[in-house]
């Protein structure tokens, strides 16, 4: 008897595959009894129904890792699909297994994202219309696409299942995840950005959001087509890169900050020494002499811990000459605005925020993190003094993103930091689910042009007095 009659054998006589189960009949007073509660304490669906050809594909992945030559490279994966492909197709005849060409092929493919990739999350990883992968426990697999988030059709086994792959994608990069520790930041070999949160903090079970790292590098003419910007904005900032101003890129999760920090940071000069510091590496930078830098967790005796702050300190022993920081949220925000006051010209960093003045307050709050006894003048004399531009990026509510504010961090007025904007984006409409707006100058003159003379660079005509504007929609 094959494999696939077995199972087919294993399930009740009148229960066809795939089909829900028989409702129970009513009681005496005509109803129907409630439904049993779903599976885990606080599940979002209940386990599906069992799928025998999922236990054919369980059975024949068994079979071929127990098979596989423990001498093989793993790292060769053109030999090793070659010969998981060839175990594949020879078990399968030896099962009797009678599949049509298209779930013969889904079947292969799946056994080898078990083995080569991640899993069932493979095939959307491969996806380039998926920026963001969300999986909310083993059956409830959500992604984004142009902005919107979906139920996806992928489904785990079980928790067990998704912590094979949480474990596949630590692995490699030292990290783990475990009761003691459950949750943690990690990176897929792309640069993908990962985080990953399980039992007992996840109630639903593992939790796995995946950031994905496009394959195809923005540009600044992408900017341009999709809206996010004008050619004057641009040319605006790459003069600031240009000129070494002080950058602080300001947004929401999942605006696009780091995306607009590779950017900016492509308008360094190849001929300065970079310094990256990150929690996870992600900025590709194209420039040759680049030093990265990367924080690192603690072990599993709570000693070797490594912090952004600790990374920033040690860069200014470095002969920088840009540091560029992935993201500042806590005291190492006072060490980067240091740096910045003390003749590293020219820093970009990031941060969470929804408006450029929320940004500064922010900063001053992660200063107050870094547990130094500093009143809150000095605090904001720090930041008015280190920062010269803020540039705000927001995902709107049609999915697309816009650079909303670029903003000059003019001084002090009194107690007050002053800021004044240069460019913004200023929404009219929404109209069949998109927003309607435009980007467009303020018509004032930033105080830093000086700098971009002194530096010998000259913007076009009409960058900041053009009131009309460009429509966008």
């Amino acid at each position: 008897m094959s494999l696939l009659k077995r199972i087919e054998g294993s399930r009740p006589q009148n229960t066809p595959p795939g089909a829900a189960p028989v409702a129970p009949p009513p009681t005496e007073g005509g109803q129907q009894p409630p439904p049993p509660p779903p599976q885990g304490p606080l599940s979002q669906t209940a386990t599906p129904v069992r799928d025998a050809m999922r236990d054919v594909r369980s059975a024949l992945q068994t079979k071929i890792i127990n098979n596989l030559d423990p001498r093989i490279d793993l790292t060769d994966v053109k030999a090793v699909r070659a010969s998981i492909e060839e175990m594949f197709n020879r078990f399968l005849e030896d099962e009797a297994v009678v599949i049509t060409r298209v779930e013969r092929q889904r079947m292969l493919d799946g056994i080898l994202d078990e083995i080569l990739g991640f899993g069932p999350i493979q095939p959307l990883l491969g996806d380039d219309t998926v920026t963001e992968v969300m999986v909310n426990g083993p059956y409830r697999v959500y992604v984004e696409r142009k902005g919107k988030l979906q139920l996806s059709d992928v489904t785990f086994l079980n928790d067990e299942h998704v912590m094979r792959v949480i474990e596949r994608i630590i692995a490699p990069i030292g990290r783990r995840v475990d009761e003691s520790k459950p949750y943690e930041d990690a990176r897929l070999p792309d640069g993908s950005r990962v985080n990953i949160i399980i039992p007992p903090l996840a109630l639903n079970g593992p939790v796995v959001t995946i950031r994905k790292f496009p394959k195809y590098r923005i540009q600044v003419a992408d900017y341009v087509k999709f809206g996010t910007a004008t050619e004057e904005m641009m040319e605006f900032m790459r003069a600031c890169v240009e000129a070494r101003l002080n950058m602080f890129i300001s947004g929401g999760t999942g605006s696009g900050k780091t995306t607009l920090l590779n950017i900016l940071s492509s308008f360094i000069p190849e001929d300065e020494r970079i310094i990256t510091i990150e929690d996870a590496a992600e900025l590709r930078l194209v420039q040759d002499h680049v030093v990265r830098l990367e924080s690192r967790a603690a072990n599993i005796e709570g000693k070797g811990a490594v912090t952004i702050m600790d990374l920033v300190k040690n860069s200014l022993r470095m002969r920088p000459e840009r540091i560029v920081v992935g993201e500042i949220r806590g005291g190492e925000a006072l060490s980067m605005l240091q740096a910045m006051n003390t003749g590293h010209d020219g820093s970009l960093s990031t941060g969470h925020a929804n408006a450029p003045r929320d940004m500064l307050s922010r900063l001053e709050t992660m200063c107050l993190m870094a547990g130094v006894d500093l009143p809150a003048r000095a605090i904001k004399e720090q930041i008015a003094s280190a920062l010269d531009v803020i540039v705000q990026i927001s995902r709107l509510k049609d999915g697309s993103r816009k650079i909303t504010h670029i903003t000059e961090v003019q001084g002090m007025e009194g107690d007050a930091i002053v800021l004044q904007d240069v460019f913004i984006f200023e929404q009219t409409a929404f109209i069949d689910g998109k927003v309607v707006g435009k980007l467009r100058p303020t018509g004032i003159r930033p105080k830093f042009s000086e700098k971009f003379e002194a530096a010998g660079i000259r913007l076009p005509q009409g960058v900041f007095g053009d009131m009309s504007g460009i429509s966008l929609r």
